[in-house]
């Protein structure tokens, strides 16, 4: 029961997203719903609610907000992030996602490998923030990490 089973971005107020970024979305949304891991650890000053949760992501006040419920919606807690961590690696991620989407239209094969490889190392580095910036609230494997950061990305750009 500790997984993530339902997941709201709350991008109101934000214009619309590319249709390549809205793809991005719709696949980490579906592969992180299908196989996460989303764990609680226990508190001092409270017992954890019991998974599954329906995480809700959001960006208030110029941080990142996590907003945890169990199953029965009942709080089980919420992380305010600094978005500072973040910034470098959510503009180079996305600066190399815009040139792997140009190379897909005209380069060749090698090209969009090259650049591939490095959109996912950047990925990565995104992935292993999350999870640096989470310790002490949610423990989350680097499948769920790299899901979320896709999310991150898109709230964050627009933000």
């Amino acid at each position: 029961m500790t997984h993530i089973i339902a997941i709201d971005l709350d991008d109101s107020g934000l214009p619309a997203p590319s249709a390549e970024i809205e793809q991005e979305r719709k696949v980490a949304i579906f592969d992180l719903l299908e196989d996460n891991t989303f764990i609680l650890p226990a508190r001092e000053d409270r017992a954890v609610p019991p998974g599954p949760y329906d995480l809700s992501l959001s960006i208030r006040d110029r941080r990142l907000v996590f907003d945890v419920k169990d199953s029965k919606h009942g709080d089980a807690g919420a992380f305010h992030l600094s978005l500072g961590p973040f910034r470098q690696v959510v503009k180079d991620y996305f600066q190399i996602c815009e040139s792997y989407f140009d190379a897909v239209k005209t380069a060749a094969p090698s090209q969009i490998e090259t650049i591939d490889m490095a959109r996912r190392g950047i990925h990565n580095e995104g992935a292993r923030v999350l999870q640096e910036r989470l310790d002490g609230k949610a423990e989350i494997d680097i499948d769920t990490a790299r899901r979320l950061f896709t999310l991150i990305c898109v709230l964050h750009f627009s933000g």
